[in-house]
């Protein structure tokens, strides 16, 4: 396959993640992690080992999420090579107050001829004058 058919199937896998997000599908959203995924998280805890562990963070964190709520992704850019793929981009949820844009960086791992998040690294954008979050992407 290409490196554009292999990029094109994960924006789907991004795309199958992010509607398991807002569908609050906690078995579709850890579906598409290794067994031993470590995920740097942009809230407490920071760093998560392993998908049982992601699950619970999951599983905790959606009932704060209200109805309706949906995903704004801005700059995907992916690259593939071999059994390895680099996703970015930055993510936004909508429909929820205060939400600013959050970096994300996937790694992900063909185990098996399936694509896996082994790593993902989230983080919000700050101004190291003030400490505080940028809400724009400046992209």
């Amino acid at each position: 396959m290409t490196q554009g058919t292999e990029a094109a199937k994960i924006r789907q896998l991004i795309a199958d993640q992010h509607a398991a997000v807002t569908a609050k599908d906690v078995d579709g959203i850890l579906s598409h992690y290794a067994t031993d995924a470590v995920v740097f998280n942009v809230k407490p805890p920071f760093q998560i080992r392993g998908a049982k562990d992601w699950r619970e963070v999951w599983a905790s964190s959606l009932s704060h999420f209200p109805a309706g709520f949906g995903i704004e992704t801005e700059g995907l850019s992916v690259l593939t090579s071999g059994d390895l793929a680099v996703a970015h981009y930055f993510l936004r949820f909508t429909g929820m107050p205060g939400q600013t844009w959050i970096r994300v960086s996937t790694v992900y791992q063909k185990l098996r001829g399936k694509w896996l998040i082994s790593h993902e690294h989230s983080s919000v954008p700050f101004d190291p004058e003030t400490s505080k979050a940028v809400f724009e992407t400046g992209a």
